[in-house]
């Protein structure tokens, strides 16, 4: 009986035990759940507040690229307005154009790629406008020579610009294929997009972000060909090739007005500034030789008549204009796809006139050099050629702190009327990353180490 006694209180202990310990397990789930849903939730705050950090974050290095960029645009009109002579393009040995700081931000200005650059990887720097053939004023020839232009297209641009034409236009202003159109000059290269057979290609070619370069990502299958057959150089479109903004001014620094070379008779302000700057026998003798030509066409085909010296026409040629004031290509600083679209010069002299420029080391406004190597085009291509600009191109992209914040936007600066300033702005950050793959490791190599 004892025995039978034990064994039921042994085994009523046993269940007791049991049970408790089940219902330890019990509660040891439901805290086991309840601490998993806690960090459940301490994770998922977490995460949020770490994506509104780096939302706060990436803001602020948005704002502080803008204002990098800003700082980039008043850079450039301060070396505008520091060049050694007007009408200079600044001296790219004589400032930064690349990883600029501005307090955690940085900016970089996005040039062209010269001759002897290799046309894959960026190259920074201000651009000048004049190198550009002017949409406003070029003739239909001239657009002819562009790469991807086609015969109906530079037609159109001509017939867009013409203020005279009776057709009729949109209310839009836009081209269509019925033959509407603005009946007023360019304001901007983009209004080409306005125009029957633009399309991407066309416009940007292979150069999707505007940056000059074949990027890893951009797609050269596609190989531009002007009218002419001549191949386009780094895939670049028509945008690469065109301005709408190149303008000289009609007055000297001091205010008086430039002496018009292609009046007839010639101003008596001409005589006066020979002699001037020649002494009364010398001036006589560049008069009696200009007179025995006839009228000259342009302040080129003056230097050549005249029978002056580089130097002596270095001297006065920044008092002297041609009929032209809009439009007029630098031959100092223009590409060989833009000299080869001047009346007179063609495909085989502008590759001469490259290979000269080429062995000029410093910045100039004197075109003077020109003229034995175009030698019989001098009166063609003369009116279209000058060696100075007035207009800038400042394509100013920067990050904020740690690379972050993108931004990127063009500015135009113009000192046209004296004193430098913006005329134009247009962003571009939405055309992607133009800075190319060397600066994108070198900001993410920069990161690993702050």
């Amino acid at each position: 009986m004892n025995a039978f006694v034990s064994d039921r209180v042994s085994l009523t202990v046993t269940r007791a035990r049991g049970k408790a310990r089940l219902q330890r397990g019990s509660v040891l789930i439901v805290v086991m759940i309840a601490c998993l849903g806690l960090v459940s939730l301490a994770l998922l705050f977490g995460h949020s507040m770490l994506m509104a950090y780096r939302g706060c974050g990436n803001e602020l290095a948005g704002h502080q690229a803008e204002q990098a960029v800003e700082a980039g645009a008043r850079y450039a009109e301060y070396l505008v307005a520091n060049t050694s002579a007007p009408g200079e393009m600044p001296d790219p040995s004589g400032y930064q154009a690349d990883d600029l700081p501005v307090g955690d931000a940085t900016f970089w200005f996005i040039g062209t790629p010269g001759p002897s650059d290799s046309g894959t990887t960026p190259v920074f720097g201000l651009v000048d406008e004049a190198s550009k053939l002017n949409l406003n004023t070029a003739t239909q020839d001239m657009l002819l020579g562009l790469p991807g232009m086609t015969q109906d297209l530079a037609a159109q641009i001509v017939e867009w610009r013409n203020t005279s034409s009776t057709a009729a236009v949109s209310s839009t202003g836009a081209s269509t294929s019925t033959g509407e159109i603005k009946n007023a000059p360019f304001e901007s290269v983009q209004e080409l997009a306005l125009l029957t057979g633009t399309d991407t290609t066309t416009l940007y070619g292979a150069d999707e972000n505007l940056n000059h370069v074949l990027d890893m990502n951009e797609d050269d299958s596609t190989r531009l060909q002007s009218s002419t057959g001549s191949q386009s150089t780094g895939d670049s479109g028509i945008l690469e090739y065109v301005t709408v903004f190149t303008r000289e001014p009609g007055t000297r620094s001091d205010g008086s007005s430039r002496i018009n070379v292609t009046q007839q008779p010639p101003p008596a302000a001409l005589s006066t500034l020979l002699t001037g700057k020649f002494g009364r026998d010398r001036a006589a003798v560049i008069g009696r030789a200009l007179i025995a030509g006839g009228p000259v066409q342009s302040v080129l085909e003056f230097f050549v008549r005249s029978g002056m010296t580089a130097d002596e026409f270095g001297k006065v040629a920044a008092d002297l204009r041609g009929s032209r004031l809009t439009g007029l290509v630098n031959v100092n600083t223009a590409s060989q796809t833009v000299l080869a679209c001047i009346p007179g010069i063609g495909p085989d002299k502008a590759a001469q006139l490259i290979a000269t420029r080429q062995n000029r080391t410093q910045p100039s406004t004197g075109f003077a050099w020109v003229a034995p190597i175009i030698s019989d085009g001098v009166k063609a291509a003369g009116p279209w050629l000058t060696g100075a600009t007035y207009q800038v191109c400042a394509d100013v992209a920067a990050v904020g702190r740690l690379g972050r914040g993108y931004r990127r936007t063009q500015f135009i600066v113009d000192s046209s009327t004296g004193t430098p300033m913006i005329v134009y702005r247009r962003n571009l950050a939405s055309l992607g990353w133009a800075l190319g793959e060397d600066v994108r490791q070198a900001l993410a190599l920069k990161r690993e180490f702050q």
